[in-house]
């Protein structure tokens, strides 16, 4: 099972999580690309610091938002953010490569992961744009949700996420931020929640309703209060019951 969170969120003098002790703990990081969150320095850092520590790279792609860290939903044209998308990977290649790696993975973030989880058309740009740039890189995504099936038509790979800080509806989406049971603070019950999507593939909604949620990584958010001790925690818990790495 991977654990990924999400990393360089920071931007120019502004810093968000602790990026270097995170990367100590996951087996795999979604570093912004400089839309929502992030800047060449911080990127290059970041790449630097996961290469060295043996941690595998995804782009975390968003809507050009840097005001709203990426969380207010824009209504694109497919196009444009199709190619948005592009070119936020090929930013973060470039820091992958001068620092020895390649970007692994693709993972849309905030308002364009839960848009592209339900919207056909937000969804076929994220899949035109992987199969565009490299049809070998994995999607990164909710199990069942729309994108998921759209780049499993384009014959994409899809890694089923779920996300062990996070309420959960009873239609399997995430409870929106807005809402205060959007997140769970528990250590206990984030390592549980974890445990129990690993082990069982199945987590529990915020109504008490048992919802599938087979998957093959487990995301913790890197601006989450105690994300460092969470993830800690989740590693701990989880290490007991399946074996943690990339997947």
């Amino acid at each position: 099972m991977d654990l990924n969170a999400d990393l360089g969120e920071g931007f120019g003098a502004w810093r968000l999580g602790d990026d270097d002790a995170l990367l100590d703990v996951v087996t795999s990081a979604n570093v912004a690309c400089g839309f929502h969150a992030g800047d060449p320095s911080t990127m290059y850092r970041v790449c630097r610091l996961a290469v060295e520590k043996g941690v595998v790279i995804g782009a975390q792609v968003g809507y050009r938002d840097l005001a709203g860290f990426g969380r207010r939903r824009i209504d694109y044209d497919h196009d444009e953010l199709r190619d948005d998308i592009l070119y936020q990977i090929g930013a973060l290649e470039a820091f992958c490569r001068v620092t020895g790696d390649r970007v692994r993975y693709v993972k849309p973030h905030g308002a364009l992961y839960n848009t592209a989880a339900v919207d056909v058309v937000q969804s076929s740009a994220v899949v035109a744009a992987v199969l565009a740039y490299d049809s070998a890189l994995p999607v990164l995504c909710q199990p069942g949700s729309v994108l998921a099936a759209r780049a499993l038509d384009a014959g994409l790979t899809v890694i089923a996420e779920g996300f062990a800080d996070r309420g959960y509806l009873p239609d399997g989406r995430l409870v929106p931020r807005s809402r205060p049971d959007a997140l769970v603070h528990d250590p206990d019950e984030v390592v549980a929640r974890a445990v129990r999507m690993a082990v069982d593939g199945e987590v529990v909604a915020v109504d008490g309703t048992v919802v599938p949620c087979p998957v093959r990584s487990i995301c913790l958010h890197g601006d989450t209060p105690g994300a460092v001790r969470l993830a800690a925690a989740v590693r701990a818990g989880m290490a007991g019951q399946a074996t943690v790495q990339a997947f």
